[in-house]
């Protein structure tokens, strides 16, 4: 893991929460938005080091904004907010997120510095194709932050919520159930960490997926009724699939290829994102 002064190579080299698994499935459904013509803005409510918004923001199109929205350097709301931060998010600073997303991008995303129950002031209501919650874990806050996510989205926008289901967050499990149960939200799949859903039609998107999955080797995910819903299951992939052992008769194999010294992204991303990634870091230092 870098030192607090150097800039990350590689993604995973960047503090934070954004397991192999949802890497893989964040990528895919903003590459399936992208393909199917779905055009609109993105939205992260809770942004700590950047992890998740350098992949988000190799998918923001010239015609649309990305924008991220956390406390970092700003007072917390209220003494919940100031616990909180200091518990979980003591290294957060925002320098520390800009450095981390540079890395990646030739530019920042739109950054609203303070409370996540701001960002309608700054994101125009219906405007975005996908929205990431990982910001407090406090139930009244996560309640805000599913009405403001609602109001964001387009009528078949996509949330992802972190935490769903963790023992220490059970404000967040509180907060997005209420909102399956009562205010219409749709959940379509989940991951050991983050659910994924929408207030609109989801049988198009939940079958594209099942049929991707069916294609990725080295999957597992089972479909569930739940209250109604039916949710796609998906386990954890390891973070590179194992390689083919020889049988114990053959020649020992080839050393592998020497991998480049400053790899940009994990190997998990599709060839174009990581090709994306590459040559923007290649811009700035011919610049330098």
């Amino acid at each position: 893991m870098p030192t607090q002064h150097a800039a990350p190579a590689n993604i995973d080299d960047i503090p934070g929460w954004l397991r192999p698994t949802d890497q893989r499935l964040i990528n895919w459904l903003l590459s399936y938005q992208e393909n199917q013509g779905v055009q609109g803005d993105l939205c992260e409510l809770g942004a700590y080091l950047g992890k998740s918004a350098v992949l988000i923001g190799a998918h923001v199109r010239p015609v649309e904004m990305f924008t991220v929205c956390d406390l970092f350097d700003s007072p917390a709301p209220n003494e919940a907010n100031a616990a909180e931060m200091l518990r979980s998010y003591a290294t957060l600073t925002r320098s520390t997120f800009e450095r981390n997303y540079l890395a990646f991008h030739d530019r920042l995303p739109a950054i609203v510095e303070g409370a996540t129950s701001t960002i309608g002031e700054h994101v125009a209501p219906g405007s975005c194709r996908f929205v990431h919650v990982d910001a407090s874990h406090h139930f009244g806050h996560v309640s805000v932050d599913v009405v403001s996510a609602r109001a964001m989205l387009q009528p078949d926008g996509v949330v992802v919520f972190d935490d769903y289901r963790a023992a220490h967050t059970p404000g967040v499990a509180a907060a997005v159930w209420f909102a399956i149960h009562g205010e219409g939200l749709c959940p379509m799949w989940i991951s050991p960490n983050k659910m994924y859903a929408t207030w609109g039609d989801p049988t198009a998107l939940r079958k594209a997926l099942v049929e991707w999955l069916t294609d990725q080797p080295d999957s597992a995910w089972s479909d569930h009724d739940v209250a109604g819903h039916r949710i796609v299951q998906i386990a954890d992939w390891p973070k590179h699939p194992p390689a083919p052992q020889p049988p114990p008769s053959a020649a020992p194999p080839a050393p592998p290829p020497r991998r480049p010294k400053h790899p940009i992204i994990v190997d998990l991303l599709p060839p174009a994102v990581t090709r994306a990634l590459r040559a923007a870091r290649r811009r700035r230092e011919a610049r330098r």
